[in-house]
C-alpha cells in the first residue's frame, strides 16, 4: 500500500507541477481554426443505485440514426477534462459525459470503486438516462472500465475507443514515472492544471490512490482478447506514460481492433488536442449509423 500510496502523491502532485510550469514558459493556448464547429454542453443530473451522478450532454441537433457516444474520463479526472473533445463531436453525435462516482460533481461513495464497479456503475447510468447502446471513449483509465463494460455489458457497446490506455504492464519504477509526466507537460495545454487541481480536490487523494490501486492491479492486455466489438486504439507520439510497444500490442490482440496513431499529442489529447483526436474518430466512429434513445438534460 505505501508504493501505491507515493506513486499516486507523484503522479498527482508531478502533474500538477509540470502542467502548472508550462503556464509560466510557455503560455500554450489551442485556438480552433476557422470554420471548425463546436457544440453546445449542458449539465444533468440523475438518480442511479442510490447516488446521483452528474453529466454533460450535448444540445445540439444532430442525425437521428447517429450513434450516441459517451466518454469516460480518467483517473482523479471528471467530465470537465472531457469538454473540449466533446464540444468537437458534439456537432456530430449526442454526446455523454459523465462523471463517474467518486468523482467531479458525482456522489462521493464511502469507499472507492474498483475498476469492475466503475463499470458496472456507468452501465446502471446508461440505462438510466436512456441510452440503449453507444460508442464508448476513454482515456487512461477511462479505457479500462470500459473493457470491463464492454465484458460485463456486451449488448451496449457498439465501438469502443480506448486513448492512451492503461496500464503499462511492464514494470516502471518512480523515477520514470515522474520523468514521464514533466516530459508530456509542454504538450498538454497548461489549463489542464487547474482542471485537475479541481478536480482531485473533489475526489480527494485517498480515493484517487485506492483507485489506482485498483487500476494497477487490473490487466486489460488478456481481457481484450474476448472483445467482439470493433475497438480503436489511439496514442499519440508524446505519450510518454504509455509505451508505443504497448499500444501496438493492444490494439492487435482486439479480435476486431486497429490503431490509430496522433504525431505530436500527448497522454491528454481528449483536453489538448481535441480537433486531431476527432478527425480520427469520425471515420470510426460513423462507420455504423443506428437509432439510439437520449435522455434530454435536466439540472
Amino acid at each position: 500500500m505505501r508504493v501505491f500510496l507515493k506513486w499516486g502523491f507523484v503522479t498527482a502532485c508531478g502533474t500538477l507541477a509540470s502542467l502548472a510550469l508550462i503556464k509560466s514558459l510557455a503560455r500554450q493556448r489551442i485556438v480552433c481554426k476557422p470554420g471548425i464547429r463546436l457544440g453546445r454542453l449542458a449539465a444533468g443530473r440523475i438518480r442511479v443505485g442510490g447516488r446521483t451522478m452528474h453529466a454533460r450532454i450535448s444540445v445540439s441537433a444532430v442525425p437521428h440514426a447517429r450513434l450516441t457516444v459517451i466518454l469516460v474520463h480518467g483517473l482523479g479526472m471528471s467530465s470537465r477534462y472531457m469538454v473540449p473533445l466533446a464540444r468537437h463531436l458534439a456537432p456530430h453525435f449526442r454526446v455523454y459525459a459523465p462523471d463517474l462516482p467518486g468523482f467531479g460533481l458525482s456522489d462521493k461513495p464511502d469507499r472507492a470503486l474498483t475498476v469492475r464497479e466503475l463499470a458496472d456503475a456507468l452501465a446502471a447510468w446508461t440505462h438510466a438516462v436512456g441510452v440503449q447502446r453507444a460508442a464508448f471513449v476513454g482515456n487512461s483509465l477511462g479505457c479500462e472500465v470500459l473493457v470491463e463494460l464492454a465484458l460485463r455489458h456486451p449488448d451496449l457497446v457498439a465501438r469502443l475507443v480506448l486513448q492512451g490506455p492503461t496500464p503499462d504492464p511492464e514494470p516502471r519504477n518512480l523515477i520514470r514515472q515522474i520523468l514521464g509526466f514533466f516530459a508530456i507537460a509542454p504538450f498538454e495545454r497548461w489549463s489542464l492544471a487547474w482542471v485537475a487541481l479541481i478536480d482531485y480536490a473533489r475526489g480527494g487523494i485517498r480515493r484517487y490512490i485506492l483507485t489506482l490501486r485498483s487500476m494497477v492491479d487490473n490487466r486489460i492486455g488478456k481481457k481484450v482478447l474476448r472483445i467482439t466489438q470493433p475497438t480503436l486504439v489511439v496514442w499519440g507520439t508524446r505519450d510518454y506514460i504509455v509505451p508505443h510497444a504497448f499500444a501496438v500490442s493492444l490494439a492487435g490482440s482486439l479480435p476486431d481492433g486497429r490503431l490509430a496513431v496522433i504525431p505530436g499529442a500527448a497522454h491528454g489529447m481528449n483536453y489538448s488536442h481535441p480537433e486531431a483526436f476527432t478527425a480520427v474518430l469520425l471515420p470510426f466512429l460513423l462507420a455504423e449509423a443506428e437509432p439510439s434513445v437520449a435522455w434530454s438534460p435536466r439540472g
